[in-house]
């Protein structure tokens, strides 16, 4: 993963900009720039340094305009400029973060190179760094270009690489285009409306290694693309601290069965943010806390609550009162409670206590709890031959997407039916004929897939991040930290609770 480092070479219209970036519809098609003078519109002035979205080309009454967008005041000021408009354009600083496709396809300028640096570059050189031992991070990009092409009368795909020194010369106007193959990516069927399909189509490239690819997505398979639509996943991550994670996306059709497992809270913002009306959250308090104020409760390791709501409360702060945001708690002593209030901005750690032995559908985990949730495995898929989840040691299951797909089948057994996603499995097909008649009702398998680092980032990243903790007072330098972590016990303990007054058990 990237960061861009902004071009320090300005641009002197708004044409050059438009000739050199990517500009579309994608959120990675919006560059910022902004400028050292104010610009002065009819309606509105761009202030000296003001950052300006590009979001569109647009042509305008016959001329073609630069649809910009200013923020002001949390809000969204709309305009546009010529290609004509002249100026010193600088880029603006980039703080997002990219994957190495999504810099080559939309962030390296025409005619001008990209420098960038590794998010997470360490600089300790080992056998295992691919770096020299002088490299620091950064790097200039520059793309090489291979062109891809098909013969007349074949089916494989000819690259042709930028060294290659030959003429070439256009014939398009004397040759039947109709005697070349006309092929289509994933990306392409997607594009298509739904009324046309089915349709039969026989594969000329797929990647590798897929777990469809030993038997229906084969070069020269015959196969037989269904529709396009949208299906839900439920995005997950291995739960693992001393290894890279592993991360999944699993259908709810899975029919594995799965086991709660305890969840850590760095805050007890978070022991809010996770708290249900289902039944009541039990944690143990894997850091201590010493409170700035005598009104909130003190914290020492092995200390287990009950959490109940958030409230206010009020402190007195060197002779003023002033109000704090506290999450209501129970103590759990031997034969008894004691009403705790621990503040929100509280930066403690704590491990929830599972009494729940229950195996849960992976459809009921999603409709009984909110997530990030964390379970393992118990139970695994029997009607697949390979379950790549129930050899994980546990799993948090982040959230749910809606992801696009192809619903395809081999023609010799059109009514077995797999989906394939549209964005990471990339196949090239030939399109046959249309398929009219009516293949009956259809048995649908939804592989669990594995994705990499790189697709896990970009699936999450787009997602609205939750509300963050409220701000918190000066550190208290009294603060003591575990040097262990309290997991396996939260997990196998089992605790009689004393009955509570306020908790129905």
């Amino acid at each position: 993963l990237f960061k861009i480092v902004a071009d320090k070479t300005p641009y002197l219209t708004m044409e050059e900009i438009t000739r050199t970036i990517h500009i579309g519809p994608s959120r990675l098609g919006h560059p910022c720039f902004y400028h050292r003078k104010d610009i002065k519109l009819e309606s509105f002035t761009i202030k000296q340094g003001e950052k300006i979205m590009l979001n569109s080309v647009e042509d305008i009454d016959g001329e073609i305009m630069v649809n910009c967008g200013v923020i002001r005041n949390h809000q969204n000021h709309s305009f546009t400029l010529p290609l004509a408009q002249e100026g010193e354009f600088y880029e603006c600083e980039d703080e997002h973060i990219y994957t190495l496709k999504e810099i080559v396809e939309w962030k390296i300028p025409k005619n001008r190179t990209r420098t960038v640096r590794l998010t997470d570059f360490s600089n300790k050189w080992d056998s295992t760094n691919p770096f020299p031992k002088d490299f620091y991070g950064t790097l200039i990009l520059k793309p090489v270009y291979e062109i891809q092409g098909v013969m007349k009368f074949r089916k494989d795909i000819v690259r042709l690489l930028p060294s290659l020194d030959v003429e070439v010369k256009d014939i398009t106007d004397s040759y039947d285009t109709n005697w070349f193959l006309q092929l289509l990516s994933t990306e392409d069927l997607f594009e298509m409306t739904s009324k046309e399909f089915p349709i039969v189509a026989e594969v000329i490239e797929a990647p590798q290694g897929n777990q469809l690819s030993r038997s229906v997505l084969k070069p020269g398979k015959t196969i037989v693309i269904h529709k396009k639509y949208q299906a839900s996943r439920i995005l997950a991550s291995e739960i693992r601290s001393n290894f890279p994670k592993r991360h999944f996306l699993i259908p709810t059709s899975y029919k594995g069965k799965f086991k709660r497992r305890p969840r850590e809270f760095p805050t007890a913002y978070d022991l809010e943010i996770a708290k249900s009306e289902k039944e009541p959250l039990h944690v143990v308090a894997t850091k201590a806390f010493h409170p700035p104020h005598e009104e909130l409760s003190s914290v020492f390791i092995g200390d287990q609550f009950l959490v109940h709501h958030s409230e206010t409360t009020e402190v007195l702060c060197e002779g003023i009162k002033k109000v704090v945001n506290v999450l209501a708690c129970e103590k759990i002593l031997k034969k008894s409670y004691e009403a705790a209030l621990l503040p929100l901005y509280m930066e403690g750690g704590f491990v929830e206590v599972i009494h729940d032995k229950k195996q849960y559908q992976i459809s009921e985990l999603c409709k009984q709890f909110r997530l990030p949730f964390n379970v393992k495995v118990s139970v695994r898929d029997l009607s697949i031959e390979e379950d790549i989840l129930a050899a994980t040691p546990g799993l948090q299951l982040e959230e749910g997407i809606t992801d696009s797909y192809l619903l395809i089948s081999d023609f010799a057994n059109p009514k077995e039916c797999w989906e394939i996603p549209v964005g990471r499995l990339n196949i090239t097909v030939q399109l046959v004929r249309n398929l009219s008649r009516d293949t009956g009702p259809l048995l649908v398998r939804a592989l669990v897939e594995e994705i990499t680092e790189e697709q896990y980032y970009m699936m999450r990243r787009y997602e609205s991040s939750l509300l963050h903790p409220p701000p918190r007072p000066p550190k208290h330098p009294s603060v003591e930290e575990m040097k262990f972590t309290l997991l396996n016990l939260a997990e196998e303990r089992t605790v009689d609770l004393p009955k509570s007054p306020k908790v129905r058990q």
